[in-house]
């Protein structure tokens, strides 16, 4: 499936961006890296926090805004981050039996290195918003992904560097960091300056897996059927 240009798909449309702002936009989504290796150089104050609040600006179910973000700035708890992760990705490569060894040899974070450190957690009391979660109560952590997004995005856009990190034991963190019983922990977020960002991603550059084809993603009418069946 190829996406039509702009002019074979109607031209300029009353509510467009101009071209420039829609390719910057793009630009930012297809340019976007989960990034494992920093620079140690500050993020400057005015940057973070235009960076949250892009994230504040995620759509949520319900409104409700699960979101809640911890600044990790002292160094000895980031070095007790990083040992939550280490064990996790132990215990990984471990569970992956075969592609352990491989899996070994990946960097999967850069929490020493990166200019900021955040962890994302869910808000506890999320079980008194029902609207739009009675019969999929996982919508908080996907509006909470969504947060995550529109801060990889804008970092992207203001040449900086991110990358996820989901190796890690949420019980062990949420105690580490103090979150409220109820609240749970999602990401721990590396952000800052990179010397490069990947030509394509990490994972793939390193022969993990490949990037499917989006004519093997898109069914039409029923699951299995393809727009060209």
């Amino acid at each position: 499936m190829t996406a039509p240009s702009r002019e074979e798909s109607g031209g300029t449309k009353p509510h467009a961006f101009s071209s420039p702002e829609i390719e910057a936009v793009y630009r930012a989504i297809r340019s976007r890296r989960d990034m494992r290796h920093f620079l140690p150089d500050p993020v400057a104050p005015e940057i973070l926090t235009r960076l949250l609040e892009a994230a504040h600006c995620a759509p949520s179910v319900g409104y409700m805004q699960p979101w809640r973000f911890i600044r990790v700035a002292d160094r000895n708890l980031r070095t007790r981050l990083q040992e939550l992760v280490e064990a996790e990705r132990l215990a990984t490569a471990e569970a992956l039996g075969e592609r352990g060894a491989e899996f070994m040899r990946l960097k999967v974070e850069g929490i020493r290195e990166a200019g900021e450190i955040l962890v994302v957690s869910l808000m506890p009391g999320r079980e008194q918003f029902v609207f739009g979660r009675r019969t999929l109560p996982e919508m908080d952590l996907a509006s909470v992904a969504c947060g995550i997004q529109n801060l990889w995005l804008a970092a992207r856009a203001e040449g900086l560097g991110m990358g996820w990190v989901s190796l890690f034991d949420p019980e062990a963190l949420r105690a580490l960091l103090g979150i409220p019983d109820g609240g749970h922990p999602v990401a721990i977020l590396c952000l800052g300056h990179v010397e490069q960002f990947y030509d394509a991603p990490m994972l793939e550059q390193e022969g993990w897996d490949q990037r499917r084809t989006l004519d093997d993603l898109v069914f039409q009418d029923a699951w299995g059927r393809h727009h060209r069946d």
